[in-house]
C-alpha cells in the first residue's frame, strides 16, 4: 500500500484578478502563485498596474474580480498576516513619531484598541529593529532618517506584525545602491525564514542576483518565473517597447548594469 504525498498549498495565489477604472482595464486576468520562502521582483513600466496589484492583494482595493488566496483559502487580511509598505510618496513623513513608535504600529492588530503594549510587544519591536540594524536609532524621528533607513523601519514594522506576506512598492526609489543592497540582504533573511516578499521596482539591474522570481506586468502577466527564464527579448519588448530589448544586450537579467 502506497501513501500519496501531500502537496502544500501555495502561500500566495492570485487567480484571474481584473480591475477596471473608468472603462479602462488596469489589471486583466492576472494570475500567479508562489510558495513560502520566495523573494519576487514585480517589474513593468509606469502605469502597468503594479501598485493596483499590491492594493488588491493587501485589501486596499476591494473592487476587483478574481480571487486572492493565502495558503489555499480566501485571504483574511484582518489577521495581520500581510504587511504593505507603500511608495514613499504616499507616506506623510512629517508625522511626529519616532522609530520605535512606528514599528509598534505593527503590533496594533495583535494588541487591539483597548490594551496597552506589553513586554511581548516591546520585545517584538526591539527584535525587529535589531534585525534591520536600527535599534540604536529607535528614538530618532522617522522624518530625520535617510530613505534607506525609512524603508528598513517599515520592514521592521512588518516583522513586528509577524506578517507572512510582505509587499514593498518601489522600495528602491530614492535609495542609494549601498542602502539597496542592505535592504535586499534583510529581505533575503526574511525569505529564508519562510516569508513571501514582493517588491515592485523599476530597476532592472541585478535581477537574477536579487530575486528568486520576477513577475513581468503590463496590465496582464507577460511572464512569471526565474529572471533568467522570464526576461526574454519578447517579454522586454512587451513591457517597454523596442527599446526594452537593449536591456538584454546589457545583461539586465543576469546582473549587468
Amino acid at each position: 500500500m502506497t501513501s500519496e504525498r501531500k502537496v502544500a498549498a501555495p502561500a500566495l495565489s492570485v487567480e484571474g484578478v481584473s480591475v477596471e477604472w473608468g472603462g479602462f482595464r488596469v489589471l486583466n486576468d492576472v494570475s500567479f502563485s508562489t510558495t513560502a520562502g520566495t523573494l519576487i521582483g514585480v517589474v513593468g513600466p509606469n502605469g502597468a498596474g503594479k501598485t493596483t496589484l499590491f492594493n488588491v492583494i493587501s485589501g486596499v482595493t476591494p473592487n476587483y474580480t478574481g480571487r486572492v488566496l493565502l495558503h489555499g483559502a480566501d485571504a483574511d487580511r484582518s489577521k495581520g498576516v500581510l504587511a504593505y509598505v507603500p511608495q514613499r510618496e504616499r507616506v506623510n513623513w512629517r508625522f511626529p513619531l519616532n522609530v520605535s513608535e512606528v514599528v509598534m504600529l505593527g503590533r496594533s492588530q495583535r494588541i487591539g484598541l483597548f490594551r496597552r503594549p506589553g513586554k511581548r510587544d516591546r520585545d517584538a519591536v526591539e527584535s525587529s529593529l535589531r534585525r534591520v540594524g536600527l535599534w540604536e536609532q529607535r528614538s530618532a524621528l522617522v522624518a530625520e532618517l535617510s530613505g534607506g533607513q525609512r524603508q528598513r523601519v517599515f520592514v521592521a514594522r512588518a516583522l513586528a506584525q509577524e506578517a507572512e506576506i510582505i509587499l514593498l512598492d518601489e522600495a528602491f526609489s530614492g535609495v542609494d545602491v549601498g542602502s539597496q543592497e542592505g535592504l535586499v540582504s534583510v529581505l533575503r533573511e526574511l525569505r529564508d525564514d519562510g516569508k513571501v516578499v514582493l517588491i515592485a521596482t523599476h530597476d532592472l539591474t541585478n535581477l537574477a542576483q536579487r530575486f528568486d522570481e520576477v513577475l513581468c506586468l503590463n496590465h496582464h502577466v507577460c511572464a512569471f518565473g526565474p529572471p533568467e527564464i522570464a526576461f526574454t527579448e519578447d517579454v522586454l519588448e512587451e513591457l517597454y517597447g523596442s527599446h526594452g530589448v537593449e536591456f538584454v544586450g546589457r545583461g539586465a537579467a543576469n546582473g549587468g548594469g
